[in-house]
């Protein structure tokens, strides 16, 4: 079944706010083998809503909606659709006494609309707001509104549209996702093209992410453990095949996999960042629990501070520059002892735009890690980069070098 997506809101054509609905939404429906076709923004305008419903029918089995849900007199969304779809609208006297419970004093006039809905339709209850979304079948099509703010979008979504649609099929879709980190989508493709092509149920697809990439594998049976089981054997053929570039299945990031790791190691790690400014630090202190593993980050950005606070030689700054696998090494070393950590990591490097030389042109960087085990320095260069994804590519290269020197 084909789903289309539309965003109601006037701010999200006009560029004040980034349309954060479909891309969850998006992703939700990608994991249980929904197609999304098309994605519709539309103003706060009844008329062009309209067309747009028209035109979603004729080509999508699904349409959600996001926003117009409001009490304010712009908020016309359940009205157009219901209009559109043949239904009538109709106060739920359950969903108003729930809307004035949760409002209780700030409740007005104004806000009753939000308990008129359309009749014979699902009610999605809101936890996370005011607005009740809801869902109903007409004209061949399942029509699903939800609330336009993110967060209440994203929990309806997950906690009340997804069962709805789940209880439309026969069956259930599962997922499962290999995460890879230091091979390009076009070579992990051709080392997975000979299953891919062959698989039926399940498949395998390969997906490129912001400096990685995943193969999903997707399964259908009559049960969750009867899918996931299908998956089971082509997620270790995967593994196998990619090798060590996988640093994970079903993990939800890099950094949770080496805060995690460390943890369970009992080891710590201390940082020395140039080029990245903090980026590593950041990366691994928004996993809960990363105190336990990380104590100390540094950002020596000047070769004067490389020296005062991480003991990088000035000699080493005079004859191998601030970007260099010398000082890369020297910087590792330095917050390894500063921080009294297992592992010291250092990362040096030009992200540009400027500052490039024939020698060590703009996208250069060297990451370097210290422990008491040993020492290496790696050298990558990202070209035709943006200064953003060459910071965020050497901040996972950094979280990549820690992950195969220690957790393995």
């Amino acid at each position: 079944m084909n789903c289309e997506i539309i965003s109601v809101g006037t701010e999200l054509l006009l560029g004040e706010i980034v349309n954060l609905d479909a891309q969850i939404i998006s992703q939700g429906l990608s994991e249980q083998g929904i197609n999304v076709f098309y994605h519709t923004v539309v103003g706060d305008n009844p008329e062009r809503l309209k067309k747009a419903l028209a035109i979603a029918k004729e080509r999508a089995g699904i349409i959600i909606t996001t926003g117009g849900l409001g009490p304010t007199a712009d908020d016309l969304t359940k009205e157009t659709i219901a209009a559109a779809f043949g239904k009538k609208l109709a106060m739920d006297e359950q969903q108003l006494v729930r809307l004035r419970q949760r409002m209780t004093t700030r409740m007005t006039p104004n806000n009753e609309k939000q308990a008129v809905l359309p009749e014979g339709c699902t009610v999605l209850e809101n936890d996370w707001g005011t607005a009740p979304g809801c869902a109903f079948e007409a004209d061949g099509c399942h029509v699903i509104m939800l609330p336009g703010p993110p967060r209440e979008c994203e929990p309806m979504f997950f906690k009340r549209a997804l069962p709805y649609l789940e209880s439309l099929r026969d069956g259930v879709i599962r997922s499962r996702y290999i995460k890879v980190f230091g091979m390009g989508e076009s070579e992990m493709e051709s080392k997975l093209s000979y299953l891919m092509d062959n698989l039926k149920n399940p498949t395998a697809a390969p997906y490129a992410k912001e400096g990685e990439c995943l193969v999903r594998v997707t399964a259908k049976a009559p049960t969750e453990e009867e899918a996931l089981a299908l998956c089971e054997p082509v997620v270790r053929e995967v593994c196998d095949v990619l090798g060590d570039v996988v640093y994970g299945v079903d993990v939800q990031s890099l950094e949770q996999v080496v805060v995690d790791g460390l943890l369970k190691r009992r080891l710590t790690v201390a940082l020395a960042e140039s080029c990245t400014g903090g980026l590593i630090a950041r990366r691994l202190t928004d996993v809960p629990g990363a105190s336990g593993a990380f104590g100390c980050g540094l950002v020596t950005y000047s070769n004067e501070m490389k020296t005062q606070l991480l003991g990088v030689s000035p000699e080493t700054l005079a004859q191998h520059g601030a970007v260099s696998p010398e000082t890369a090494l020297e910087m590792a070393r330095g917050a390894r002892r500063v921080g009294h950590a297992d592992i010291g990591v250092g990362v040096t490097g030009i992200a540009g735009p400027d500052g490039g030389t024939a020698e060590k042109p703009v996208g250069l960087f060297y990451v370097a890690i210290s422990t008491a085990e040993g020492e290496q320095v790696i050298e990558r260069v990202r070209k035709n980069a943006t200064r953003e994804r060459t910071r965020l590519y050497a901040s996972s290269c950094a979280l990549d070098l820690i992950r195969r020197t220690v957790l393995r």
